[in-house]
């Protein structure tokens, strides 16, 4: 039987092979709550960007040299749209698929953009918990005949203060990420033999996997 995987359902497989077993034969974890800021947040971001198509860059990417914005909104869209996505078909029918945030341009070579929100400041190992999802995204680009950069760009906010006028002024930070697209082959072609096994062991630490147990 085919599968369809996504960054979050291999981002479950690091976390615990049980549970991501599980969740492609009938039993899925209790979805989190998640909060509407980061979903506000997204939306409000895009269109800010967009805004500057054709026009520069934003402040927030002025210390970058040599980039432009992606120029075709309309594919690009496409490949925002989580139903839609970036997507790529394995030769047994299996198909791994993805929604970018935002593109940039050097040359003839593309750069995944990604924003995160978050409530506090970075610490040293914050960008790292994003290194499979940038490392699918490109992965993808490349299988779509697209030629990327063996970077991208993490931009997160976070609030800062309050200013006078009772807005929150938020914090920028932007971080350049090393990619690795054998990872993302490596985590791919880990997936589906997990997926073809019989239900693997649960992470020793996976809370989920005690509840069940009790």
């Amino acid at each position: 039987m085919p599968y369809k995987l996504s960054p979050s359902t291999l981002s479950l497989l690091s976390e615990c092979p049980r549970c991501f077993w599980l969740n492609f034969n009938g039993v899925k974890r209790p979805a989190d709550i998640f909060p509407s800021l980061p979903s506000g947040m997204d939306k409000i971001l895009k269109d800010h960007f967009d805004r500057y198509v054709g026009h520069g860059l934003p402040p927030e990417l002025h210390s970058l040299h040599g980039v432009k914005l992606f120029d075709d909104l309309e594919k690009l869209n496409v490949w925002r749209n989580n139903r839609k996505g970036l997507s790529w078909t394995d030769a047994s029918g299996n198909v791994l698929h993805g929604a970018v945030d935002n593109i940039l341009m050097s040359g003839d070579k593309l750069i995944v953009l990604d924003y995160k929100t978050r409530g506090f400041p970075l610490k040293d190992d914050t960008a790292g918990h994003y290194q499979d999802q940038l490392d699918i995204y490109n992965f993808l680009l490349r299988k779509n005949g697209y030629d990327t950069c063996d970077y991208a760009y993490l931009l997160f906010y976070h609030p800062n203060t309050v200013d006078a006028n009772g807005l929150v002024v938020f914090n920028k930070d932007l971080v350049k990420v090393s990619i690795d697209v054998s990872n993302a082959e490596r985590l791919w072609k880990k997936a589906l033999k997990v997926l073809s096994e019989k239900m693997p062991a649960a992470a020793p630490e996976c809370e989920w996997c005690k509840w069940r147990e009790n």
